[in-house]
């Protein structure tokens, strides 16, 4: 996958806290006829080394997912372990008129988005089943509330957890970055007037920009990934 520089996230520490940060990515996995069939999963991204000392690749890490134990999914991983795992975030669309007064091919979207390549593969050792069980309800229930899981529970054994194993890890991202000050604010400005108040507040809080008492925009970070 060829990335310009500029908008490659280059930290794997940025992606992978992106990641958790984000509530559903989609797995891709080749059906019998060839095609690639994408399903959205709940899922977490783990280290390695928090979770399974006996992997190879602990500085990437692995993507956990609860899933059904039957289904397309699981028959074509079983087939072909190689999958490819992404996640993304819509962060704002910029008409072309902000750009140029009427030439619609100008028009652009911020995004953050991180794709991996790896492979797939049904978790078998209840220990790490259970582990990243437990990882994904620290995610999602971040409130407790709850027991942890272990895995000589039926339940754990029961279930279906998969795993991903990155070869790859790519990210890239549009939050302004690519602009010099002077026109990321001008930007902000036109955001301002097309989104709702609290939608570009949030916007403009991903571009590293801020809203000042008096109205005023000022830049309080560089958006760099």
């Amino acid at each position: 996958m060829q990335l310009i520089p500029k908008l490659e996230i280059k930290s794997l520490s940025n992606m992978i806290s992106f990641l958790n940060e984000q509530r559903v990515g989609r797995v891709a996995s080749i059906d019998e006829q060839g095609y690639p069939q994408i399903i959205p999963m709940n899922f977490v991204y783990v280290k390695n080394d928090l979770i399974d000392t006996q992997s190879d690749n602990k500085n990437i890490g692995t993507v956990y997912m609860h899933s059904h134990p039957i289904g397309e999914k699981i028959e074509n991983i079983k087939r072909n372990s190689k999958v490819g795992f992404e996640v993304d975030s819509y962060v704002c669309f910029l008409p072309s008129y902000y750009f140029h007064p009427t030439d619609a091919s100008q028009a652009d979207t911020l995004y953050i988005s991180v794709v991996i390549k790896g492979n797939a593969a049904i978790v078998q050792d209840p220990d790490e089943k259970a582990n990243a069980l437990n990882a994904l309800m620290k995610k999602y229930q971040k409130e407790g509330g709850y027991e942890s899981l272990s895995s000589k529970m039926g339940s754990v054994r029961e279930v279906t957890v998969l795993k991903v194993v990155p070869d790859q890890i790519r990210g890239k991202y549009k939050i302004g970055q690519h602009w010099i000050p002077r026109y990321r604010l001008k930007m902000a400005r036109n955001i301002i007037q097309r989104e709702p108040e609290d939608d570009a507040s949030k916007i403009l809080k991903i571009m590293g920009i801020e809203i000042m008492n008096n109205g005023d925009l000022s830049i309080i970070k560089e958006p760099n990934m």
